[in-house]
């Protein structure tokens, strides 16, 4: 399918003035589109401008507050929660990367914890935030009910993305970000759309039985990432993400993608540590021996290299988006 290539800051201005005209403040825009188009740059269109077109319906619906401004409440020198105040998850996050740099000048590890949040886009992407900034980064984060506990057929977890950034010396950080169902659900969808089936042992059907049909694995669940221990690990980071930060667990939250119901609610947990202290001082030349030894095996590749040459690609050709959505965001920026 042809599309329409721009720049990444054509593109970004567009989404800012989109943002802007559903009822955004120019602030909750900025941050917003920011996102979208790291995501885009990353070769993560499922994550980037796709998404526009329902968050600016959540935000004319009243689904999704335009006007939030996220609240930083300090518990210490080391931790903090900050309330999204049902608004977009990425202004949270610049408030919560903030403040864990800044915890992180008194203590060698802090912890935030956003509630009242919505879709936090890619995960690694705040890790990498806090990589940059010569830190260790972990987020766990939860969202509507996608996954069946083990053995079960109704879905209370989301698919929970975990994501972690290390810094290096003279390297981009390493970042690894998954989800916790085996395949994405996005790519069930998109079979959907295109009436094909999806491989056996990707879902459940409602019963709890495997299916190769997409639409009754919509209707249905998602199978985890390492199946009975995948499970315990979703469970796990629907406790970090939604208990411990008092939002809405998977099956409590409303769509990230529709304008009707309720705010979903849902949370996310950051964790940063400074690796000098903890690790006596070694730990920038211990990492190296660790990913030269991975590399020195034919084969073998670490993780975000692909997300870094489809940065690079992004940044000198350009960012191709398909032609209807092209044509929606240049009737919504008013272009």
């Amino acid at each position: 399918m042809s599309g329409v290539r721009k720049s990444a800051s054509a593109w970004e201005a567009m989404a800012v003035r989109a943002l802007g005209n559903a009822g955004t403040t120019d602030t909750v825009a900025r941050s917003v589109a920011r996102a979208l188009i790291e995501a885009e740059r990353d070769g993560l269109p499922s994550h980037g401008l796709a998404r526009l077109q329902s968050y600016c319906a959540q935000v004319e619906s009243g689904k999704v507050r335009g006007d939030a401004e996220p609240v930083l409440t300090k518990l210490g020198d080391s931790a903090g929660r900050v309330d999204a105040a049902d608004g977009f998850a990425f202004p949270a996050f610049d408030v919560a990367v903030d403040a864990l740099v800044g915890m992180t000048a008194h203590s060698p590890v802090a912890a935030v914890a956003v509630t009242n949040s919505h879709h936090f886009g890619v995960a690694g992407r705040h890790v990498e935030r806090l990589a940059e900034r010569g830190l260790i980064g972990l987020v766990f984060g939860n969202s509507p009910a996608a996954i069946a506990p083990w053995g079960g057929s109704r879905p209370l977890f989301g698919t929970n993305p975990i994501a972690f950034a290390a810094p290096r010396r003279g390297h981009p950080p390493l970042v690894i970000d998954l989800s916790l169902s085996k395949q994405a659900r996005g790519k069930i969808m998109l079979a959907s759309k295109q009436g094909k089936p999806i491989p056996e042992g990707w879902a459940l059907d409602a019963e709890g039985n495997s299916t190769t049909d997409p639409d009754a694995a919509l209707a249905g669940s998602m199978v985890p990432m390492g199946e009975a221990k995948g499970s315990a690990l979703v469970l796990a980071v629907e406790i970090l993400s939604a208990a411990l930060t008092g939002a809405h667990f998977g099956f409590e939250a409303s769509s990230f993608f529709s304008a009707e119901g309720d705010p979903p609610r849902v949370g996310q947990f950051l964790m940063a540590f400074v690796p000098g202290p903890l690790s006596g001082d070694t730990f920038f030349d211990r990492v190296e021996v660790l990913l030269a030894a991975i590399e020195e095996q034919p084969g073998a590749r670490l993780p975000g290299g692909r997300r870094l040459q489809a940065r690079a690609e992004a940044d000198t050709e350009g960012i191709e988006v398909p032609e209807d959505l092209a044509a929606w965001l240049e009737e919504r920026a008013g272009d």
